[in-house]
């Protein structure tokens, strides 16, 4: 019996070989893809938990800042109200400017920590800034503050600022 050419396996040989190194090709570029696709994933996960901690650790000192300044407000709070009970007699004492200098320091510190004071007499009354008190009839159509009866403090600004405490105030139509 004659073997003609095409009957020959050791023919077919190079031809099975390129097709299977075709098929692993293919196959390891379909991993190669997957592997790639996955890692861009976790690296974007990565990228999301440094962000997300970021963020949860810059809301941490607001929140421990904004802690701290609210008990210290009502500090704030007496020693201006012991410089609007000195008697005429005390008034120019090195005491009393002494007291006047220690609120001015408090004052450049809450500055400085990004603590504002929310400004209130001749202001429209907003109830996101204050705490109206009182109100008094007026002839007028929309509401003033007239008196802060309380300072009111906000940290940041804007209507983004977190605020510390409202202003309690008086307000009168105008």
């Amino acid at each position: 019996m004659t073997k003609k050419p095409h009957d020959n396996p050791q023919a077919h040989e190079p031809q099975d070989e390129e097709e299977e190194l075709r098929v692993d090709v293919a196959s390891l570029e379909e991993q190669v893809a997957d592997l790639t696709e996955a890692l861009q994933r976790e690296r974007a996960d990565a990228m999301n938990i440094r962000r997300r901690h970021d963020d949860q650790l810059a809301n941490l000192k607001t929140t421990l800042k904004a802690g701290i300044i609210r008990e210290l407000l009502p500090i704030v709070d007496n020693l201006e109200r012991s410089l609007k009970h000195v008697p005429k007699e005390l008034a120019d004492s090195d005491y009393v400017k002494g007291v006047q200098g220690i609120i001015k320091q408090f004052a450049k510190t809450l500055a400085d920590m990004g603590v504002r004071r929310i400004k209130t007499v001749g202001e429209p009354f907003d109830p996101y800034f204050h705490e109206a008190v009182s109100m008094e009839d007026g002839d007028g159509d929309h509401e003033e503050v007239i008196e802060e009866l309380q300072a009111g403090y906000q940290l940041g600004e804007g209507k983004d600022a977190e605020i510390l405490r409202h202003a309690m105030v008086r307000v009168a139509m105008r």
